[in-house]
């Protein structure tokens, strides 16, 4: 499905992969709190009491800015051999008939942005061509965070707390768009367009970026696996047991959300079901939803 927003000159198109059951209870995805309060703001679109386990989106932000496609992360992809993860193993969705209905062709693409290199953010880098990983988007440039590209290479031998999680992801959606001479590797910062640039935004993962939008009296952050869940709305100082670096993750979480209410800016995480987006508010010693996106739930 696809739902628009348009702030400044920016036409923002949520594309949904994915909606429901990430098969994981609160207290294993947030090990950090152990559990779940203030469910009225969880459910149903967070939470399934029923089951007792997490519920999120997996979902690509099209953007179109500056005469421009832009892809901000490409979600899980299909055909993926994926056997610590079986959530996302050997999907058969129906994305890039979402993106069709969106008005947008795989060549149309112009960027790609990969705000870190998990499972879950690079999958439709790549689609299967007979027997091969070719690149999904063919006339595009591909941005991934250096730190990230460097962390996830398997050459490097790197240690993760998602132990063998990520396996395969390098090998089928990032090593064959690097082949193919379309990535470009940047860090701290990169300037996308006028509207649109990079930022890093390191703890979850060492790597971690968002993309800021600012374009006339609007601002928004793209801000990847920052944040989960309104829980962590409400308790930034809770981390998700993916992040690779709890104290950073923290840190660049409050950040953000700081930053986010200063400048009043709409907050879009990769993962958040329902109507997507997030105003948020200084309340205590965390913060608060001031009001959601008027995107239509999921």
């Amino acid at each position: 499905m696809d739902d628009k927003l348009t702030l400044g000159d920016v036409e923002i198109t949520r594309i949904v992969e994915y909606a429901g059951s990430v098969r994981m209870s609160p207290a294993e995805f947030f090990p950090d709190k152990g559990g779940y309060d203030s469910e009225d703001l969880l459910v149903p679109d967070f939470y399934d009491p029923a089951t007792n386990e997490c519920r999120a989106a997996v979902q690509t932000w099209l953007l179109r800015s500056g005469g421009r496609t832009v892809l901000v992360d490409t979600g899980v992809g299909n055909h993926k051999e994926r056997p610590y993860a079986p959530v996302w193993s050997r999907l058969d969705t129906g994305f890039l008939d979402d993106l069709a209905r969106a008005g947008v062709r795989p060549e149309d693409v112009d960027v790609v942005v990969n705000t870190h290199l998990h499972i879950d953010h690079v999958g439709w880098n790549t689609r299967l061509d007979g027997r091969e990983w070719v690149p999904t988007f063919p006339n595009a440039t591909y941005l991934m965070p250096r730190r990230d590209f460097e962390f996830w290479n398997p050459a490097n031998e790197h240690t993760s707390v998602f132990g063998r999680g990520n396996q395969n992801v390098f090998e089928d959606s990032v090593a064959p768009v690097v082949e193919a001479g379309l990535v470009e590797l940047w860090d701290d910062s990169h300037r996308i367009d006028g509207d649109l640039r990079l930022e890093l935004a390191a703890g979850h993962t060492p790597g971690s970026s968002v993309v800021v939008l600012e374009s006339r009296d609007d601002k928004a952050l793209f801000v990847g696996d920052l944040v989960h869940s309104p829980l962590q709305v409400l308790h930034p100082d809770v981390n998700s047991c993916f992040c690779e670096d709890p104290v950073q993750a923290r840190a660049t979480r409050r950040r953000l959300f700081g930053r986010a209410e200063d400048e009043r800016a709409l907050v879009f995480p990769a993962h958040f079901g329902g109507h997507g987006a997030v105003q948020v508010k200084r309340a205590g010693t965390g913060f608060e939803v001031q009001g959601w996106a008027g995107f239509s739930r999921v």
